[in-house]
This record gives structure tokens, C-alpha cells and sequence, in this order.
């Protein structure tokens, strides 16, 4: 498999799940760093949802990048731990600058 890269939007297998975790073959936002990604067999990620969102930020926050095919926001607070073998393809990534906002409204919720 290719690098999987901090700040990707890359395809995730998210089953199975418990209660109100997101679900299914979803895109998610990887949030850990490249070292980290190759090193440990696991990735940092955050799920996404086409569905628009009643939850502002810190909770959640729209994907500005148009190369998505829908519209979409970042769950900040669906925050997951998943193995290297549940990450799939490359969809999109986001600017750096972007990231960075979404980390800030992460450690918004973490305190």
C-alpha cells in the first residue's frame, strides 16, 4: 500500500462499531503524522458525513476542498484509532492550514 499521508481523505472500513459511532465504508480525515502512519500499523482519523450537520464547530467542520464529490464536514468528534488494513484509497486531502483548524477544534473538545 502507499504512504498514507497526514492530512489524506482516504476511503476506511469502519465496521464493526458500537452505539453512535459512525459506520460502514466511509471517508476519513487522517490526523497522525506520516512517521507515525508507516511506524505503527494504525492511523489517527476522523470520520466523515455528507450529511449536513445541525453541530458547529468544534464538532464538526465543512471540507472547503471542491475535489470531493459532495459536500462534507469532518466529525471532530468521531476521533478513531484504526489499523493500516482498513484504510483504502486516496479520495482527497486538505491544506495544511485547514488541518490545522480542525486540530484546534479538537483540542477544543479535549480541553
Amino acid at each position: 500500500m502507499a504512504k498514507i499521508l497526514r492530512g489524506e481523505i482516504r476511503w476506511a472500513d469502519l465496521n464493526p462499531v458500537v452505539g453512535r459511532e459512525q459506520s460502514g465504508e466511509r471517508p476519513v480525515l487522517i490526523l497522525s503524522n506520516n512517521i507515525f502512519n508507516e511506524r505503527s500499523g494504525t492511523v489517527i482519523a476522523m470520520a466523515l458525513s455528507s450529511q449536513e450537520q445541525r453541530a458547529g464547530f468544534p464538532l464538526t467542520h465543512e471540507i472547503s476542498n471542491s475535489k470531493l464529490p459532495k459536500r462534507s464536514w469532518v466529525k471532530i468528534s468521531q476521533i478513531r484509532t484504526l489499523s493500516t488494513e482498513r484504510i483504502g484509497k486516496v479520495i482527497s486531502s486538505i491544506e495544511p492550514e485547514e488541518l490545522a483548524h480542525i486540530v484546534d477544534g479538537l483540542n477544543e473538545i479535549i480541553g
